[in-house]
């Protein structure tokens, strides 16, 4: 941890001497002249570039800077420079890197050396673009015979032992021979026959020339062993570290001996990065990518292929997502105490949608995202359908895909991590607390993007669409997160019918578009049929999707056996006990089948309703504790005679009735157990109809997505924000008097500090004879600037005057004027 802090000390202290050098300067660098500081290239900037650097890097508004010279420094802190490198395409980060590794300052013609070796005419074609784009991220300032990378970027950047460079490269003779004696750097410079200087710094200066000599360098390598040339080859393009013996063989020894290895520790040396470079031709990466991968189509499909195969997929994403919401509106699962939904719950989701469990937590996760199913928020907290479920069900089939796609689309909720381990070590549920990953809606937007680009009905390799992917955000970590999002968005997008065959639907692409998708998608989606098959075989065949008063009722009255383009329902005893439970007669069930069924009601289905309901509601259970009333004595006297109902307690109190000490909900259970159908019945003796009430969690909205960083500030904040740097400024950089008191700062940038009295005497005196004058404010927030305000009126505690930097009148806090300073005469 001391490292940390020592290196988050130095980055502070290396950026703020390239923000504010020359900041008291009102007008910027000279005509013709390079910037000295990022503060003044940035201020010499116009408000519309000054507004894109705001728009690229919205963390500089947090707040928004007083001045030029603190958004020179913001652009400089670690943590914006590291968010601006993750955001580089990859030539521009190559270029970053080149900079990184060259002369400081570096002019355009070592850059375009370091990138093209003078052959790559493609990457020579496109640097004065990546080049353009630095400047525009303020990562790079100065003019082309001056080009200044920011230093904190160049640290971040530069090859160290602890952190290789992308490039390969180590460090600079300098560098590697700064802990090494006086005397051995005499002993190198000897070997290399170079005259012995004085001291150790114009001996490495002379060793440094020879290596950077084309002519000297290839004369000195002629000299070398065959052996010692294939050691340099196995570090030329890195890593530049190999291991030694404390006996190294003869090749190693000579190039040890001659500094072309230097010592890094007891056991390694290293390739100085002047030795790469002229092993290398002069190149700073053994292969630049100048120009984005092509993503070309890799098969091409009918678009009414790809838009017919896409509404097959949505259809059954709705069927899904209704099925598992409604499997939970009774007795859904219980949250657990961490958060999320147990691996036991999610893998008895996966069966009841005949899917596997990584497919169950995305569907889970989608009507999460939708608002479909929240935690109930009670004390045994449990998931179930929410409010806003009732009224999707009941929209159109298109409409209802198209609020799906809508929450799939921006949302964070990162499914395919279920089951892997966060950094602590615990598993990650689905629904928990952890699956957030602000990168991915950018990432599902992306890989439309690329989708759409191509004619309609093409689809790409994905593997091409990945190293798209990797040009445009190269990976600077060890995790790929991007490569992997864009892989699940590609899975994701083909099971929700965003797209089709691979290739982008019409109905996504109006997603992609911000429009609504319903429209396409409905003229594609078959028209909800009201009538099924029956056959001999006790099944049911729907031949589309059911209307829903249909499908409610058949769901009840026959269990699913197969989904597909037709689904096939069975009726089985449990089945169509479980209809009669629900209150219906064996008569409705056969005037309902009857009546929605395109084909004669099969005997054997008849026969199976009315067997069950002649047995239904024989037995009675009520309350007593419970009780068995039948008026069949004798199948009484075989229910107590049968071993298994020993454990409900029975006995007989007369003739037709049993009574039991179990409750009437486990009687139920344990004489449909042993095959009988008996029915609950009332106080009054009325048959109860065992229809659970659907529960419902309090109203709720969709969880929000978390977003990725500061969001993209709009135009009219841009302009804004631009006004008031621009007027920070000018109060920043108004020349002032020469300070009355010793107390008072005359250090261009800073605050101005004088006494209460001084402040209050200076702003009455400049109230009457109406001159303006320079202060530091700090606000209610506590935020620091400074302003140049001509005073009208001084009194209660407070100062009113004309802003000259925000051009409008406002009042001033004299308690929070940090200090007051005059204006040179010629300023306002």
């Amino acid at each position: 941890m001391g490292t940390g802090r020592l290196t988050g000390r130095r980055d502070q202290e290396a950026t703020v001497p390239e923000a504010s050098t020359a900041a008291g300067s009102a007008g910027g660098s000279p005509a013709g002249s390079s910037p000295r500081s990022l503060a003044e290239a940035l201020r010499a900037r116009d408000d519309a570039a000054l507004a894109a650097l705001l728009r690229a890097r919205p963390d500089l508004l947090g707040p928004v800077p007083g001045d030029v010279t603190q958004l020179a420094t913001r652009a400089g802190t670690r943590a914006s420079v590291v968010r601006a490198l993750d955001r580089l395409d990859r030539f521009a980060l190559q270029t970053a890197e080149a900079l990184a590794v060259g002369p400081d300052p570096c002019p355009y013609a070592v850059l375009e050396g370091l990138l093209t070796g003078g052959e790559d005419e493609r990457a020579r074609a496109a640097l004065p673009d990546a080049v353009a784009t630095l400047r525009d991220q303020a990562l790079v300032w100065g003019d082309e015979d001056r080009l200044r990378l920011v230093r904190t970027a160049r640290e971040l950047l530069a090859p160290s032992a602890s952190r290789p460079s992308p490039t390969g490269l180590g460090p600079t003779v300098a560098e590697a021979t700064a802990g090494m004696s006086p005397t051995r750097v005499q002993e190198i410079v000897a070997a290399v026959g170079l005259p012995a200087t004085h001291d150790p710094v114009s001996a490495v200066t002379a060793l440094t020339g020879l290596f950077t000599d084309p002519e000297r360098m290839s004369a000195l390598l002629d000299e070398a062993p065959a052996e010692a040339h294939q050691v340099l080859g196995r570090l030329v393009w890195g890593p530049p570290y190999g291991e030694v013996t404390p006996n190294p063989t003869p090749p190693v020894r000579w190039l040890r001996d001659r500094g072309l290895l230097l010592p890094a520790t007891a056991r390694t040396v290293v390739l100085p990065r002047e030795v790469a470079l002229h092993l290398r031709g002069g190149l700073a990466h053994r292969d630049t990518a100048p120009v984005a991968p092509p993503v070309p189509a890799h098969r091409e499909h009918r678009p009414q292929l790809v838009d017919a195969n896409a509404a097959g997929q949505a259809l059954a994403a709705l069927a899904t997502v209704e099925e598992l919401v409604k499997s939970w509106e009774h007795a859904g699962p219980p949250v657990l105490r961490a958060g999320g939904l147990s691996v036991r719950d999610l893998k008895r989701a996966a069966a009841l949608l005949d899917t596997t469990e990584p497919q169950a937590a995305f569907w889970a996760e989608l009507a999460y995202a939708a608002g479909l199913l929240a935690g109930d928020g009670e004390a045994d907290e449990r998931y179930a359908p929410t409010p806003a479920f009732d009224d999707w069900v009941e929209l159109p089939p298109a409409e209802r895909w198209s609020h799906l796609a809508a929450a799939w689309l921006p949302a964070t909720r990162t499914a395919p991590l279920v089951g892997e381990q966060d950094p602590k070590g615990r598993t990650l549920s689905a629904l928990g607390p952890e699956l957030d990953r602000s990168a991915a809606p950018e990432v599902r937007r992306r890989v439309l993007e690329l989708l759409g680009d191509l004619p309609e009905g093409g689809a790409p390799d994905p593997e091409t669409l990945l190293a798209r992917l990797a040009w445009e955000r190269p990976v600077r970590g060890a995790s790929d997160l991007r490569g992997r999002l864009a892989r699940w968005t590609l899975a994701e997008a083909e099971v929700l019918g965003v797209t089709g065959r691979g290739a982008l639907s019409g109905p996504g692409r109006a997603l992609l578009e911000h429009r609504d998708p319903a429209p396409l998608l409905a003229p594609l989606l078959p028209e909800p049929v009201d009538h099924v098959l029956l056959q001999a075989d006790l099944t049911a065949v729907a031949p589309g999707p059911l209307r829903r008063p249909l499908g409610d009722t058949l769901a009840v009255l026959a269990d699913v056996e197969s989904k597909g383009g037709a689904t096939v329902y069975r009726f089985t005893p449990g089945s169509v006990r479980r209809a009669l439970d629900a209150g219906h007669a064996a008569a409705d069930l056969h005037a309902f089948l009857k009546e929605h069924s395109r084909t004669p009601v099969p005997q054997p289905l008849a026969y199976l309703i009315d067997d069950v309901a002649r047995r239904h509601g024989h037995l009675r259970v009520g309350a007593a504790s419970s009780y068995v009333r039948c008026d069949d004595d004798a199948m009484l006297g075989e229910i107590l005679a049968d071993k298994r109902s020993a454990g409900l307690g029975l006995r007989r109190l007369a003739p037709t009735v049993l009574a039991a000490q179990a409750d009437p909900t486990v009687l139920l259970e344990g004489l449909r157990a042993m095959g009988y159908a008996p029915a609950a019945e009332s106080r009054t003796g009325d048959v109860l109809v065992a229809r659970a009430d659907a529960h419902r969690t309090p109203a709720r909205s969709a969880p929000v997505p978390v977003p990725e960083g500061p969001p993209v500030p709009d135009a009219t904040l841009l302009a804004a924000a631009v006004r008031a740097i621009r007027a920070g400024d000018v109060a920043a950089t108004a020349v002032r008097k020469e300070p009355a008191a010793a107390s008072a700062s005359a250090v261009p940038g800073e605050l101005p500090r004088t006494s209460a009295a001084e402040t209050l005497a200076t702003v009455q005196a400049a109230a009457l004879t109406g001159s303006a004058v320079w202060i530091g404010y700090v606000n209610a927030e506590g935020a620091a600037s400074q302003r140049v305000i001509a005073p009208v009126r001084v009194e209660g505690g407070f100062v009113t005057g004309y802003d000259h930097t925000a051009d409008e009148v406002r009042t001033y806090a004299l308690h929070r004027i940090t200090g007051v300073a005059e204006l040179a005469d010629d300023q306002v």
